[in-house]
This record gives structure tokens, C-alpha cells and sequence, in this order.
């Protein structure tokens, strides 16, 4: 997994509108790139919505917001609309993101192993650098979690 003080790969994907996102996007601006497995699924809808219920928050501090999911274009835009949320989600069904964050590996559920996109959190600075990675984020406080991170970092 990539580590803190590393340069965040540089990405370029299309969210749920078909607009183009990219790591440049963000020169200048903290962004919390966070990778979940699967929209509308109840882990996934607990940590989104925690990052909806506390935007305003994350945004008065300078941070953007970006999930990403191996989900195509539609499935997010039916979550967004379900879940109302504020920020871009991007389709990667290609995995060529996920891959780049190397978020995806080995899973086990129920005693079964299989692979599949490791929930993670990067905290990225605004000269592309990661400064913090939640390789396990609190989905029910994921937002506090960010900005404690942000805090903490000065």
C-alpha cells in the first residue's frame, strides 16, 4: 500500500455526469481521495453519509472531497441521488485507479478469501503529497477522523 509522505499518484476518471477528474484537479487543495467497495451497500451508505452529514465542515477547512468505487457511472448517480450526496464519485470499472492507490487485495468474509477493494482513505496535501492513509476508517466518524488527521498535521 502507498505510504505517508509519498507523492499521490497522478489519476484522471469520469464521475457520475461523465466529467473528467483528475488529480491536478486539486493542485493547491487538500483532497480525501477514499476508496469503498460498493455503492448502496450498508458499510459504504454509513461512511458516505457520514462525509455528506459533516461536507460543509470538511470544506471550510479546505478539503475536497472524491470517493471512488469499481462501480459504473449509473450505479453511482442512483446512490448520490438516493443518499444526497455533495461530492463526485468516480466509475472506476476498469480499476485502473484502485490499482494505482494499490487498494485492491485479498478480503475474507466468513472464513472465505477472495479479492477486492480494500476500503482506504488518503489524506492528499495540496502539492499532490499523502499525509495521512486510513487503511481502516471509522465509517461512522470517518469525517472527525479527517479532520483530526488535518489538525494534527498543522
Amino acid at each position: 500500500m502507498l505510504s505517508e509522505g509519498t507523492k499521490a499518484p497522478a489519476f484522471k476518471g469520469k464521475d457520475q455526469q461523465g466529467n473528467s477528474i483528475s488529480l491536478a484537479d486539486f493542485k493547491g487543495k487538500k483532497l480525501v481521495l477514499y476508496f469503498y467497495p460498493q455503492d448502496a451497500t450498508p458499510t459504504c451508505t454509513t461512511q458516505a453519509c457520514n462525509l455528506r452529514d459533516h461536507h460543509e465542515e470538511l470544506l471550510a477547512a479546505g478539503i475536497a472531497v472524491v470517493g471512488v468505487s469499481p462501480d459504473d457511472a449509473q450505479s453511482h448517480l442512483k446512490f448520490i441521488t438516493k443518499q444526497a450526496l455533495p461530492f463526485p464519485l468516480i466509475a472506476d470499472t476498469d480499476r485502473e485507479i484502485i490499482e494505482k492507490y494499490e487498494v485492491w487485495g485479498e478480503k475474507q468474509m466468513y472464513g472465505k478469501k477472495y479479492m477486492g477493494l480494500l476500503r482506504t482513505t488518503f489524506l492528499i496535501d495540496e502539492k499532490g503529497v499523502i499525509r495521512k492513509v486510513f487503511s481502516k476508517p471509522k465509517v461512522k466518524e470517518h469525517a472527525r477522523e479527517i479532520m483530526d488527521a488535518v489538525a494534527a498535521l498543522g
